[in-house]
């Protein structure tokens, strides 16, 4: 069972996911102190293929309270560990026309360590959007009405 350290709750909301992966992630140790305080946002972040690398970019994780001089920086990219080939199937998929990678959620896995599940997706228009809310308010409605607290 994986603990959620930080999530990105808007990118379901502005993207189709078409398929996700996990990935490790090098941090710095005042940086895991951080996120295990919940001290992250996933809210501008994005990844980046660079030179047939994976970088998370514009993650916030604030400097930890009780760091030093040794503390990190905020906004610094971030490398996603994963094997060649599947970070060359990733790159491969977000060439085609209108697919990005974006971060859901930096979390723990099993064995304790930090994990960053990365999905392909491909931007939602403002018309699919209200769709999705409207579809949302009405499963809302009918789970209300069976359960009971109708008004």
């Amino acid at each position: 069972m994986s603990e959620d350290l930080v999530r990105n709750r808007k990118a379901l909301h502005n993207y189709h996911v078409e398929q996700t992966w996990e990935a490790g992630i090098a941090l710095q140790g005042t940086e895991v102190k951080s996120l295990r305080a919940g001290q992250g946002q996933l809210q501008d972040a994005y990844v980046d293929a660079v030179s047939g690398e994976l970088w998370l970019k514009q993650a916030h994780i604030s400097p930890f309270e009780k760091g030093s001089w040794t503390n990190h920086e905020t906004l610094r990219p971030r490398k996603l560990l994963l094997r060649k080939a599947e970070i060359l199937k990733i790159i491969k998929a977000v060439d085609r026309k209108g697919y990005t990678l974006v971060p859901l959620a930096i979390y723990l896995n099993d064995k304790g360590l930090i994990k960053v599940k990365i999905a392909l997706a491909m931007g939602k228009d403002s018309a699919s959007k209200k769709e999705a809310l409207k579809e949302r308010d009405a499963k809302r409605e009918m789970d209300r009405i069976r359960k009971g607290d109708h008004d």
